[in-house]
């Protein structure tokens, strides 16, 4: 091909670089035979018969055409009813609740409906790889907190008083943490409230995808719980982690009606609506299913002990994890980078981890490994896991 692209494309996106989970992902595809993936994130759980059975039906009703923008206004009263059920805080189905294409897209529209050139977003590190790149997508500059293992990956009050300038226009939180696991308690983030009361021109977006997959508490802790700071709380959230729902690419944004407007704007040109039979099966999930979300919940937490276990018995530390279903070792001991390390562990082994460093430079010299996988794999992931840390514990050795 003659001609040159290369000096078409924005220079903003050449700068991004592409998902390294979904390298990942994509290297352990392509190999042939069979190989345990615990790279992504994605239950293995099939969506309760439930909510398969109302999008189904939806279907069979012939809701098969354009839903208004913000989403069909029966969806929007069963999202507000189960935020209220779970968090005890309110929003007005009619103004407070936008339906997007999953949690990601509520991540992009808020960026792109909030950011003007040069304006400061505060990331806290490691995290979900979409976070940097839709503040850069949106010519915004990403203003990085890294977390410690030894803070237990929390987001500490000081740190964030010492990022926040006259050109922070939002923080972005996401807890329970992709990828560390991490949790945050509201006695913890009332510190945090405290610092952004003072402060009061920083918005917050509190993205709480996985708020069902707390091994610590039953209720969800959110910033949005704490009627000062509500007003400024931008929550990202969904059914995709907690209900096995990712295929339906579903989420859904709630805030004041001043921010989701323009969200709700930028939704309107670009994406249209949701997908109709997504919205009628949500409706069933937020109404009808808190029994089979504390049923996956209860199956996770029994997967994370096992992960736990196997890492202490392969020799690696590890934080352990209160949240999603994600572990974070170091693997610092085996004088591997974190992409030597997942590159060696698929090729010698068979078995799909992220490196760290995908999450942030901060994450390097750890691993990231999804338990959202079934316990059989994970037993035997663990094993070769073990084999594997061995035998470069005796090519060390002999070095």
């Amino acid at each position: 091909m003659s001609f040159d692209y290369q000096d078409k494309i924005s220079e903003v996106v050449k700068n991004v670089p592409p998902s390294a989970i979904r390298r990942f992902f994509d290297l352990a595809n392509e190999m042939k035979g069979e190989v345990i993936s615990l790279s992504i994130g994605e239950p293995d759980f099939v969506t309760p018969w439930s909510i398969r059975e109302a999008g189904i039906n939806s279907l069979i009703d012939g809701y098969t055409h354009y839903s208004p923008n913000a989403g069909y206004i029966d969806t929007r009263v069963a999202i507000s009813k189960y935020i209220k059920r779970r968090y005890d805080v309110s929003y007005d189905p009619g103004h407070e609740v936008l339906v997007t294409v999953g949690g990601s897209e509520g991540l992009d529209i808020a960026a792109r409906a909030l950011i003007n050139p040069g304006d400061e977003v505060i990331i806290v590190e490691p995290c979900f790889v979409a976070y940097k790149a839709t503040v850069l997508f949106a010519h915004g500059v990403p203003v990085v907190i890294e977390t410690r293992q030894e803070n237990d990956f929390k987001l500490m009050p000081e740190e964030l008083e010492a990022a926040i300038t006259s050109k922070t226009k939002y923080l972005i939180l996401g807890y329970p943490s992709n990828p560390t696991g991490a949790i945050m308690t509201m006695e913890e983030l009332s510190r945090i409230k405290d610092v952004l009361l003072k402060h009061p021109n920083v918005i917050v977006l509190s993205d709480e995808l996985y708020c069902e997959l707390n091994y610590d508490s039953s209720k969800p802790a959110s910033l949005v719980c704490f009627e000062e700071l509500k007003e400024r709380v931008i929550m990202i959230n969904g059914f995709s982690k907690s209900y096995a729902m990712t295929g339906f690419r579903i989420g859904y944004v709630l805030g004041p009606s001043e921010l989701i407007a323009p969200m709700t704007k930028i939704h309107q040109y670009c994406i249209m609506c949701s997908p109709s039979m997504a919205q009628l099966a949500i409706v069933e999930a937020a109404n009808n299913c808190d029994e089979a979300v504390s049923e996956m919940r209860d199956e996770y937490n029994h997967r994370r002990r096992i992960i736990i276990q196997g890492l202490k018995d392969a020799g690696l530390t590890c934080f352990t994890p209160m949240g999603a279903f994600y572990a974070f070792p170091s693997i610092k001991s085996t004088g591997l980078s974190s992409e030597e390390f997942c590159e060696r562990f698929l090729k010698e082994k068979r078995v799909a981890i992220v490196p760290g460093n995908a999450f942030g430079a901060c994450g390097e010299g750890h691993v990231r490994i999804s338990y959202a996988a079934s316990l059989d794999d994970i037993i035997e992931a663990m094993k070769r896991l073990k084999d594997f840390i061995n035998k470069i514990k005796v090519g060390n050795i002999n070095a």
